[in-house]
């Protein structure tokens, strides 16, 4: 069916002249709307105000315009009904074959600082929603059209069709009208929930970025959903799997903790090992103290590093297999050199990750919806003020301290992070028992012939018991960093005491589960 007329009505006008000017030139009577219809005039096209085509003005300051029955009629009559046909044509009703609108900028005045609840209340749209269901239901005869990067495809589909649209182009443009129009509901239904009774809904909505190589495992499906690829380039490599997406969030997530020069080596989303330099060393450095912590995990892990990666870098870590590594840039020289490997994933991080303000997880029949972890940062400001030991620890422990309380916080429960002030000596994770993981953190220290001699010991939750401080203390720790808050605290804090061990209590625990 031959496109006769169309209806354009746009806040957007991304590409607006050159779409009405090739629907023009295929001899498409064009009917606008307000700023539109002017736009439009002002390029020399022929076009038609909607006022004058229904007899009826704008009003209500433009509350009203286009929901009026000649509109809806002309985007909903059946034209194969010859009912429909007769009252129709005994109203004065025309079809309107396309329908070209996209929505008030809704969730664009929201995100703006001290907005209004009236303001807000003046971007919901309510034309547009109805002209675009009202043409996607009739999506049979109607092409419907609710984004500018559609122009160039509708414009190809009418010089192939002499004028027509295929039927399967209107389909697929009706699910995007359709997928437009509920997300547009539910950011306004989102806004009102919070400004009303925050908490009592919740809506999602995330296009798909694209198929995955696989699930958790081979045998597993996966999709990738949202803007990952705004944050992260890949520049070499096989495709992204599931577990690949996950580790690199985990990786970036602990990175942005630290500010210093820094590498750090992950498996399973747990940290193997991390090592930070000074202002004027090098990140080879920073790498040769991460993966002491722990020379065998890190085959098949994630590197990421929060400064260009160089040639000298590349080539100490092109020594074992890697998944992914992860920087903010890789010289030419370095990207040369880890390029050879054809399964290493080289993922560019494009801009800083903005902090986490919300944890959504799947559950059976739902959702669970938390507030983020606060930064590990904040809880090591003013440590003096936190001390509990009878001795208060010296200015290198305290280092150490601010160090490995960033990294446990990363680290799955039950978490314990043994640590120097610039490097992790043993990581033990996961454990059903804080004192086993504690022992799976001295062991580790030990195959990797590492000292913990002087070292602090991190616990991302209270020491039940006396026995795990008691056991890092037999380990070499000299100071320790807790949130505390146990009944048997005071055990706890008298075994320290009687070892001469400093103790900190936060007061933030920092389970992963």
């Amino acid at each position: 069916m031959k496109i006769q007329r169309a209806l354009l009505s746009v806040s957007d006008k991304t590409g607006l002249i050159d779409f009405a000017r090739g629907l023009s030139g295929f001899g498409v009577e064009l009917l606008s709307t307000g700023g539109t219809a002017k736009a439009i005039a002002a390029a020399g096209i022929p076009v038609r105000e909607i006022s004058d085509y229904t007899g009826f003005p704008e009003m209500m300051d433009g509350r009203v315009k286009t929901l009026i029955p000649k509109v809806h009629g002309g985007l909903l009559f059946l034209r194969d009904d010859e009912k429909h046909q007769a009252q129709a044509t005994a109203h004065g009703i025309l079809p309107i074959d396309l329908v070209c609108v996209n929505l008030y900028p809704f969730e664009e005045t929201v995100a703006k600082k001290g907005v209004t609840l009236e303001e807000a209340i003046e971007q919901i749209d309510i034309g547009g929603p109805s002209m675009i269901r009202s043409g996607s239901k009739n999506h049979r005869s109607v092409t419907v059209v609710v984004d500018p990067s559609d122009y160039p495809r509708i414009l190809e589909a009418m010089r192939l069709g002499n004028g027509a649209t295929t039927p399967e182009l209107r389909a697929r443009l009706a699910v995007k009208a359709f997928s437009t129009t509920g997300a547009y509901d539910r950011a306004i239904s989102s806004y009102l929930d919070n400004e009303s009774a925050p908490g009592e809904s919740i809506s999602l909505e995330f296009s798909l970025t694209g198929r995955l190589r696989y699930g958790e495992n081979p045998h597993q499906e996966a999709e990738l959903y949202g803007n990952f690829f705004d944050y992260f380039e890949k520049l070499h490599g096989k495709e992204l799997s599931f577990n690949n997406v996950l580790d690199i969030t985990a990786a970036t997530r602990l990175i942005s903790e630290f500010s210093k020069p820094t590498v750090a080596i992950l498996k399973h989303t747990n940290p193997c090992g991390v090592g930070s330099v000074g202002s004027d060393g090098n990140l080879t450095e920073a790498w040769e103290k991460a993966f002491a912590t722990d020379r065998a995990a890190p085959f098949g892990g994630i590197i990421i590093a929060n400064r260009p990666v160089d040639e000298a870098l590349a080539r100490a870590i092109s020594e074992i297999f890697s998944e992914v590594i992860i920087a903010p840039e890789f010289t030419a020289d370095a990207r040369a050199l880890l390029q050879k490997k054809k399964n290493l994933r080289l993922m560019r991080l494009l801009q800083e990750i903005p902090a986490a303000d919300r944890d959504i997880r799947s559950v059976i029949g739902g959702l669970l919806v938390q507030d983020a972890d606060v930064s590990a940062k904040e809880g090591v400001r003013s440590i003096e003020h936190h001390v509990v030991s009878s001795r208060p620890p010296t200015k290198d422990e305290i280092e150490a301290m601010e160090f490995g309380w960033k990294i446990v916080k990363h680290v799955k429960s039950n978490a314990i992070v043994y640590a120097g002030k610039d490097r992790t000596l043993g990581i033990g994770a996961g454990q059903m028992s804080r004192v086993d993981s504690s022992r799976i953190a001295v062991w580790k220290a030990g195959e990797a012939g590492l000292s913990l001699k002087g070292s602090v010991v991190c616990s991302d939750a209270f020491f039940p018991f006396p026995d795990g401080l008691i056991a890092a203390a037999e380990a070499g720790a000299t100071a320790a960093i807790q949130p505390g808050g146990s009944v048997r605290d005071p055990e706890v804090i008298a075994a320290a005491n009687d070892r001469g061990v400093a103790m900190v209590c936060t007061g933030t625990r920092h389970f992963r589960h």
